[in-house]
């Protein structure tokens, strides 16, 4: 409810057809709390320009910090000065404030005149006459504190503790003292801070191919010289492109290993310009390093120079194969667990092994089925070997086999109840007369339930 409304006797509540009367010539649209919600997490993407921790509050409000970037702007009051004259050229009016604490600031914007600056750790005097409905409070403590004559937060600030969370729960002096600073609270940002971002914005909106592609480098340049200075690599790298109607389109690009050749991110970066569509023209871009971590130099070679010691010919393949395919690109390494399915995990093609290695008096398949295929089996009962077996309308008469090689189900991770005898498999490495090798096991025991089922579960060679 804005002031106009409200001067025209509207309130939050009031049915359409009251309103109508008072105002006859009202407009009405249906409410769309979905549609309001995507339209603010897009006017957060864009506040990205002016500080890169940006969180929602609730249906109608961001918080931003902006601690340590203010002075790009010539002070706190320039920035909030562009910030609103921004969403007020774009038809959406705002209000805005600046404090220590987000609890102050979300009182100074909502019920202090417009644009209030609040001086470090004096927030106090600005919050003493507010309303008590400044603090964020819940809807029955709103309309108890009134009804004692407690209407102001100062009123409230001359209290004992003791009582107010005696007679109206911790909740009202937790407000109070995030709203002062005694107490942190915790934002849900859009996107996570960091430190290792760096901003490029431009006298005059940009919107050709070859531009774009020089901003690339530009971007990528500053924050791979810090990275230097600092002795650090990143493992990923995004450009955000922020257009003049307010919306942001990131590209990003990982590495295999941590780096900070601006050349290499550079090159990695360009071929997806193609997915920007610039529209009338951007006007700032953006440019994080992600998964910072120290990156020493190391002397590879007697006739080279010192480096980050990464390979120059295999990493740079795979970090060109990973961005271009995506996930299809991974590593098998161990994993400790007792089912096959589950004993390979994926890694990254050139991280860090692990040190585990399979156990080679129990040889797996370098094939393993995602799947395992049930197979048609002819086997001497109960325990022996399939002598013959049927797989995709073809028949396997088996020459050698070994096992079997009993593994049980891992009771730890599913419901007790489930668990029995019919979940057991004993698997064999079978041979047929061709030379081909397979690896299959029988689920269950004859005698025991149902009658047990052959499978294929992979291939050796």
């Amino acid at each position: 409810m804005d002031e106009a409304a409200a001067a025209c006797g509207l309130y939050v509540g009031q049915k359409a057809a009251d309103a109508a009367a008072l105002v006859p010539d009202l407009h009405g649209d249906d409410y769309d709390p979905v549609g309001d919600r995507a339209a603010l997490e897009i006017l957060c993407d864009w506040c990205v320009r002016f500080s890169p921790a940006v969180a929602i509050d609730g249906p109608d409000g961001l918080f931003l910090d902006i601690e340590g970037v203010a002075h790009l702007w010539g002070g706190e009051a320039a920035m909030l000065d562009d910030l609103l004259a921004r969403l007020n050229r774009w038809g959406a009016p705002a209000r805005g404030a600046i404090a220590d604490t987000p609890g102050a600031a979300w009182a100074l914007a909502r019920f202090a005149p417009d644009r209030t600056i609040a001086p470090p750790r004096s927030q106090a005097p600005l919050l003493a006459p507010l309303p008590v409905a400044a603090l964020r409070l819940d809807a029955a403590a709103q309309a108890q504190l009134p009804r004692l004559g407690l209407f102001h937060v100062g009123q409230l600030l001359g209290l004992p503790r003791a009582q107010l969370a005696r007679r109206f729960g911790m909740a009202l002096t937790l407000r109070l003292d995030q709203a002062l600073g005694a107490a942190s609270e915790a934002l849900r940002f859009q996107r996570p801070a960091t430190p290792w971002c760096d901003r490029l914005a431009f006298f005059e909106p940009i919107s050709a191919p070859d531009d774009l592609g020089r901003v690339v480098g530009d971007a990528v340049a500053l924050i791979c010289r810090r990275l230097e200075e600092e002795g650090q690599g990143a493992r990923r790298f995004e450009i955000v492109f922020h257009r003049l109607d307010g919306k942001a389109i990131p590209i990003r690009a990982g590495l295999s290993r941590p780096g900070r050749d601006a050349g290499r991110v550079t090159r990695l970066l360009t071929p997806k310009l193609d997915t920007v569509d610039p529209g009338f023209g951007v006007e700032v871009v953006t440019v994080y390093a992600h998964e910072v971590e120290r990156l020493s130099t190391v002397q590879v070679r007697l006739d080279a120079e010192a480096g980050a010691g990464i390979d120059e010919n295999l990493a740079p393949l795979v970090d060109r194969l990973v961005n271009r395919l995506g996930g299809k690109v991974w590593r098998d390494e161990p994993r400790e667990s007792h089912v096959p399915e589950r004993s390979v995990t994926r890694r990254a093609p050139l991280g860090p092994p692990s040190g585990k290695t399979w156990n080679p008096d129990r040889p797996r398949p370098t094939r393993l089925f995602k799947r395992p295929e049930a197979i048609a089996v002819m086997a001497k009962l109960p325990d022996d070997p399939p002598i013959q077996f049927q797989w995709r309308g073809q028949a396997h008469r088996v020459r050698r086999a070994e096992g079997p090689e009993r593994i049980g189900q891992e009771w730890w991770r599913s419901d007790f109840n489930t668990i029995g005898p019919a979940k057991i498999r004993d698997y064999y490495r079978v041979e047929d007369e061709a030379g081909e090798r397979f690896w299959i096991y029988r689920q269950g025991f004859y005698g025991v339930g149902d009658d047990p089922k052959w499978w294929l579960h992979g291939l050796f060679g």
